[in-house]
């Protein structure tokens, strides 16, 4: 049995991306998340007793681990300074410009199942020449 919780595109361009297991449907307590690797990458997972639904595990803020934020009404809120993030579309509630990543869940014959792009290896800008006597400097 499959059951699919979580985001699809309608992109005809768009990669198929792998589902990966991550738990079992049980392993999250109603209200609570759980963070789990998945493609490099770290994924918060909540439970809000009907739905399983995931979201990239770090705040843009400061970095703290949204899976060990408190969850109500479908937000859950970073544990060290309070912001607080849309689960159905990863907004940040005082300014949904600001958002971070949602991904597709899929329960399959009861484990819990995650969509995650691998992360892309952070690069550094080109040298520009110009500058590199200033770097120097520094």
């Amino acid at each position: 049995m499959v059951h699919d919780t979580g985001m699809t595109t309608d992109d005809p361009h768009s990669e198929e991306i792998a589902f990966t297991p991550v738990a079992r449907v049980g392993d999250i307590p109603v209200g609570e998340g759980r963070t789990f690797e998945v493609s490099g990458r770290l994924v918060a997972i909540f439970f809000d007793g009907a739905t399983y639904s995931a979201i990239d595990d770090l705040c843009p803020h400061m970095g703290a681990s949204l899976g060990s934020g408190p969850l109500s009404d479908g937000v859950v809120t970073c544990p060290w300074h309070a912001w607080r993030f849309r689960l159905c579309d990863g907004a940040w509630c005082d300014n949904p410009k600001l958002s971070i990543d949602v991904f597709p869940v899929r329960i399959i014959d009861s484990v819990i199942a995650v969509a995650v792009l691998p992360s892309k290896p952070a690069s550094l800008p080109p040298d520009d020449s110009s500058q590199h006597g200033l770097r120097q400097n520094l």
